[in-house]
């Protein structure tokens, strides 16, 4: 089953870009793990300071190994020592997965190709 990890990390405004940008090792090291299909943070826009945090696993034991690797390790420190203030990031199981737009081209709220 699918797991999305995704929230908001707060960090002060004056630091967070340079945050991020000096943990793109993390990242980019997430990404060859087995699992991985997303794994992005990225600045808020209109709230300094504020980082978005989406990640996607194939499995909720691919997260497991993640969250017990060196990449996840390693960068928790890295924001840490960056000024992290908060964070509020959840995990989500997913067991049905479409597109928004149906094939006639509609954006659709219900899951259509559920029967």
């Amino acid at each position: 089953m699918t797991v999305i990890v995704a929230g908001t990390l707060e960090f002060d405004p004056a630091t967070a870009e340079q945050a991020i940008l000096s943990g793109r090792k993390h990242i980019e090291g997430a990404y060859t793990e087995k699992g991985c299909v997303h794994y992005a943070w990225t600045l808020d826009p209109l709230n300094p300071g504020r980082v978005y945090v989406f990640e996607e696993w194939t499995t909720q034991e691919d997260l497991a190994v993640h969250l017990a690797d060196h990449w996840y390790t390693d960068m928790a420190a890295h924001l840490g020592q960056s000024g992290l203030k908060s964070a509020d990031v959840k995990k989500y199981r997913v067991d049905l997965s479409e597109p928004v737009y149906d094939p006639q081209g509609k954006p659709r709220a219900d899951f259509f190709t559920e029967k």
